[in-house]
């Protein structure tokens, strides 16, 4: 998700982007065990 509102922010300069983005930021900081249960998800989802 970072990925993705970083992408749209330099693409469009949008400062509410840039806002979200460093929102998510400081989120994934705060709880960084739901960043790695989300990547686990990619590498290996639920069929």
């Amino acid at each position: 998700m970072l990925n993705f509102t970083w992408t749209v922010f330099s693409q469009t300069g949008s400062v509410d982007t840039y806002l979200l983005f460093k929102e998510l930021e400081k989120e994934n900081l705060e709880r960084p065990d739901v960043l790695e249960e989300e990547i686990a998800r990619f590498d290996f989802p639920i069929l």
